[in-house]
């Protein structure tokens, strides 16, 4: 390569000249300012550099301290001299003989975010290490040596007896420990039931929810039909040929609003009248701010709902440990297709989730949050409130996300401008079904659950940055 440098003090660049223009340790200057011209790409390898003459005239510094300079770098494998080519720069980056190696200039590297506001994912800094040890202690001391062998594909039945009692007491659900089948959370029920052909589409949801689960079902020849959401929920008077429906009646994911009492009823009826099952994902219906959390619908028919749950919102979605509330008729399918396809559960977790809830553990962990995540929200309103009180924050006060609805057509925008601010978040279309219908609002889904207590507050302020104007 033969650039050669017409204006010497130019192509170094101004930073260099001004370095070297203040007298003294010129010298050491130089080769720092060489290093990093060629370090940062500014001088390409194979470069020709000017002779010692033309640049100690340039920058107005003996000729000696250049050919040093020169020298210095020539013996740390940034520079080459050959006797009739000239100095130039070394084809090969790196310093040679350095004791700190500097790495080679490629494609920068990419940044994770600075505030993470996605949605799904509780304050993983709360998790209750020292609750959850005691009752891991105390469950493997307790825990008989069958429990360590070859076990019931249903789960461990410490936990399904205390699954029972606290979801009744919690929950409203109507059940026993027979009916209760552990699983490794949602994901896991759904391919439970239907790659393991306990049940059949097609299956109507609602028409926002989780790609992920439409992927799964879909990998299952399972066909999804959206029903329209509106400020009542699902539109469940839209059911017709399905033989079964998913639905998130405590708080839609991720619009937020609950099912009207009316449909809650309508669906039960719909499931009676038809022989059809409701699949209930009861994802975070312990985390109600305004009120006290609606009872889940499978207390209306046990017969005819499925009650999905786990622990990924309330303690941590590294655990792994969910559960289905299941009518008598299905058990047998149930346990028959975990047992011949599906790993089970860690037996030591369930040990310890069934002493942590028995042990009152688990309710004083869930209050604890329920006044955590409700503080969060009300954070987050009153941060709109402040900065950008043209933004509504829609849905009701629940769980760990809430969604922003924002002037139409501002959606994409806003999320690259959040990111931009490094913020990662999702926009709502990115939970629309592909087939629905109705129109499609634009806004985001802000988790406010997942940042640190201490980086909350500048989480909110980059967030508001990002939004649009009114």
């Amino acid at each position: 390569m033969e650039d050669s440098w017409v204006n010497s003090a130019e192509s170094i660049g101004a930073d260099l000249h001004l370095e070297l223009a203040g007298g003294g340790g010129r010298r050491a200057a130089l080769i720092r300012a060489l290093r990093e011209a060629v370090r940062g790409g500014r001088l390409a390898p194979g470069t020709r550099l000017p002779p010692y003459r033309s640049l100690a005239a340039d920058l107005g510094v003996a000729r000696n301290t250049v050919a040093d300079a020169y020298a210095e770098l020539v013996a740390e494998g940034w520079l080459t001299a050959r006797q009739g080519s000239g100095t130039r720069v070394a084809e090969r980056v790196e310093p040679l003989g350095s004791a700190a190696r500097v790495p080679r200039k490629g494609p920068p590297r990419a940044r994770g975010p600075q505030h993470d506001l996605r949605q799904g994912t509780p304050d993983a800094s709360a998790f209750p290490r020292a609750a959850w040890a005691a009752s891991y202690r105390r469950a493997l001391t307790r825990a008989p040596n069958e429990a360590f062998g070859p076990g019931d594909p249903a789960g461990r039945v410490e936990l399904r007896e205390a699954l029972a009692e606290y979801l009744a007491r919690a929950r409203g659900v109507r059940t026993e420990p027979s009916r209760i089948v552990v699983c490794s959370g949602f994901a896991h029920a759904l391919r439970l039931l239907f790659h393991g052909r306990v049940l059949r589409g097609p299956l109507a949801v609602e028409s926002y929810g989780l790609g992920f689960h439409r992927e799964l079902l879909a990998a299952a020849s399972v066909r999804t039909v959206p029903l329209p959401l509106d400020e009542d929920g699902a539109r469940v008077d839209g059911l017709d040929r399905e033989r079964a429906v998913l639905l998130t009646p405590a708080h839609q994911f991720p619009t937020g609003g609950p099912l009207h009492p009316e449909r809650r009823a309508a669906v039960v009826d719909w499931a009676r009248a038809r022989g059809g099952l409701v699949l209930e994902d009861d994802y975070d219906g312990e985390f109600r701010y305004d009120r006290r959390p609606v009872g889940a619908v499978q207390g209306l028919d046990p017969d005819r709902v499925v009650f999905l749950g786990s622990v990924s919102k309330s303690l941590s979605p590294a655990l792994r440990l969910g559960w289905m509330v299941l009518p008598e008729r299905l058990v047998d399918a149930v346990r028959e297709a975990k047992g011949e396809r599906e790993a089970w559960a860690s037996v030591p977790d369930q040990l310890a989730l069934a002493d942590f809830v028995v042990s009152g553990a688990y309710d004083r962990h869930v209050r604890r949050m329920r006044q955590r995540y409700r503080t969060r929200r009300d954070r987050l309103v009153a941060a709109l409130a402040a900065q950008a009180p043209h933004i509504e924050v829609t849905g009701i006060a629940a769980g760990l996300h809430a969604v922003l609805r924002l002037p139409p057509g501002t959606e994409r925008s806003a999320v690259k401008a959040a990111a931009w601010r490094g913020v990662a978040l999702d926009g709502l279309a990115e939970f629309r079904h592909p087939e629905a219908r109705e129109d499609a609002p634009d806004g985001l889904v802000v988790g406010y659950a997942t940042p640190p207590e201490h980086a909350y507050g500048a989480a909110l302020e980059a967030l508001c940055g990002a939004l649009p104007p009114e």
